[in-house]
């Protein structure tokens, strides 16, 4: 079995998988209460330096990350390979939330398509990234992305987007701030 193995940084070898990579999962918690893994997908992953990532979050039916990284600033980001070579990657780092409201939104929002619904980004500075084998992860085909989210975001336009911030994303399950609005 292979040994995992710890990295500094991103080298470019690790960029090219990341780049490879159509779906990635993010992990928070708080100091107590609910653990969250949540799936990404869409082009909503960049990489700003060998140290420094930066994810795109989109409106959905709850605001988890957000409330655990005012709390908390600990995040882990999980690619795996679904095709090839098996791999599981890992960024550890803290995180730091920007809202379209903040400074460096204007500056990170460009870094990605348009999507109406975008809510915060993630800026995460790696304290540590780490491979291992993926040996049991089974093989899964791209069939394309979802149109259901973007879809719903366009229906509803930025100021229906609003209102369900304010009726749906406010709260954690632990009823914990999320600095939405």
């Amino acid at each position: 079995m292979a040994v995992a193995e710890r990295f500094e940084k991103l080298d470019e070898k690790l960029k090219d998988f990341i780049r490879q990579q159509h779906m990635y999962f993010i992990g928070t918690a708080g100091a107590e209460g609910y653990v969250n893994v949540s799936p990404k997908g869409m082009d909503s992953f960049r990489i700003l330096n060998d140290t420094t990532v930066a994810w795109l979050n989109l409106t959905g039916s709850g605001n988890e990350t957000a409330a655990h990284v005012l709390e908390n600033s600990r995040m882990t980001v999980m690619f795996c390979s679904f095709d090839k070579q098996p791999l599981i990657m890992r960024l550890y780092g803290q995180a730091a939330v920007v809202h379209p409201r903040d400074e460096r939104w204007d500056e990170l929002a460009a870094l990605f398509p348009h999507y109406t619904g975008a809510r915060q980004i993630f800026v995460l500075d790696l304290a540590l990234v780490q491979t291992s084998c993926g040996y049991a992860v089974p093989y899964y085909k791209l069939q394309g992305e979802r149109p259901t989210l973007t879809k719903w975001a366009d229906k509803h336009g930025e100021a229906g987007i609003h209102d369900y911030w304010a009726q749906k994303n406010m709260k954690s399950l632990n009823d914990k701030d999320t600095g939405i609005l």
